[in-house]
């Protein structure tokens, strides 16, 4: 029987040879596929991928980040993870060419943001963000709701649900259908995600529109599926299937030999994921509750992180 994990490398292969593409706010070229699935039991292990080591602290804390519907990078930062300072820098830059700020250089913007909680407050903020939208959506009328807890309840009183989903897609912020100052700064990938009780277990499937198949994908996979095992722990069950669907996915140019000696490699055994602590609900749960076991994955692999997508002047107007 294959690895599991030979799904993705399967997927990552294919898009060596995708439709070349070129982003239009860039200029950056991709190679680009349309249209997959990849399922994880998870009775079988937790599928933290093994090609190279996946950064398992930054999977931890950012889900986490998003659980607690946070919207500033300052919690990020303090937990020392790095993956989100590039879209608050880039505003805060573009304040700078408005001559609205001083000029300063990234590594000095994060350093201010992790020690001046004033600073963080007015530019560590990315609006519309997964965590908002996941606990705190703002309904016509001004109220927040919290698409994720009325998941769990939902599920609680009824485990034969076919409704309990949780988008991160909201029109009104996105592109150019927002309003002029309105608009997302990030680009929404993982727009949506639907929980399902199957055999007892808790199933959930993501559907992401945009995937970067080398740096992003690993790290998703593993982010959807602690997640699914953190609502089965809420729920009083065990994990059952993470399932992972596509729109778009692709390979930057830049990570092509990165890619290749991937795929030299051979998968090892999953680890598994383990909770130290009870926890009945999203507000109970903290992140020194998981114990990670048995990961002995190849060495990392590093990749310039590409920031694509997203919010266009161009296309799209002005943002700010």
């Amino acid at each position: 029987m294959a690895h599991p994990e030979q799904q993705y490398l399967d997927l990552l292969r294919k898009t060596l040879s995708g439709e070349e593409q070129v982003d239009s706010g860039t200029g950056v070229k991709t190679y680009s596929c349309f249209g997959a699935q990849i399922r994880f039991d998870m009775q079988a292990g937790f599928p933290l991928l093994t090609t190279k080591k996946v950064y398992w602290n930054g999977v931890v804390h950012e889900l986490y980040w998003f659980l607690s519907g946070q919207s500033n990078v300052k919690y990020l930062v303090d937990n020392n993870v790095h993956i989100w300072d590039d879209y608050p820098y880039k505003i805060y830059k573009e304040k700078v060419e408005r001559g609205e700020e001083t000029d300063m250089t990234k590594d000095e913007f994060i350093a201010k943001i992790k020690d001046d909680a004033t600073f963080a407050r007015e530019h560590g903020e990315l609006p519309h963000i997964y965590g908002e939208h996941w606990r705190r959506w703002i309904a016509r009328d001004g109220r927040a709701v919290d698409q994720l807890g009325w998941v769990i309840d939902e599920l609680r009183k009824d485990p034969d649900a076919h409704n309990t989903l949780v988008t991160s897609w909201n029109p009104e912020y996105m592109y150019a259908m927002a309003k002029p100052g309105e608009g997302a700064r990030f680009p929404i990938c993982h727009n949506m995600y639907q929980v399902n009780i199957k055999h007892g277990r808790v199933c959930l499937q993501l559907y992401q529109r945009s995937a970067d198949m080398f740096l992003g994908v690993p790290f998703n996979i593993a982010s959807y599926a602690l997640l699914t095992a953190i609502i089965a722990k809420i729920l009083g069950r065990e994990a059952g299937e993470f399932v992972h669907t596509f729109g778009d996915f692709h390979m930057y140019e830049n990570h092509r030999n990165q890619i290749e000696e991937q795929l030299a490699r051979e998968p090892k055994a999953f680890p598994t994921v383990k909770f130290n602590h009870d926890f009945k609900s999203l507000e109970e749960f903290k992140p020194e509750y998981i114990e990670l076991v048995g990961y002995d994955p190849h060495p990392p692999i590093k990749a310039e992180l590409t920031v694509a997508g997203g919010y266009n002047k161009k296309l799209h107007g002005t943002a700010a």
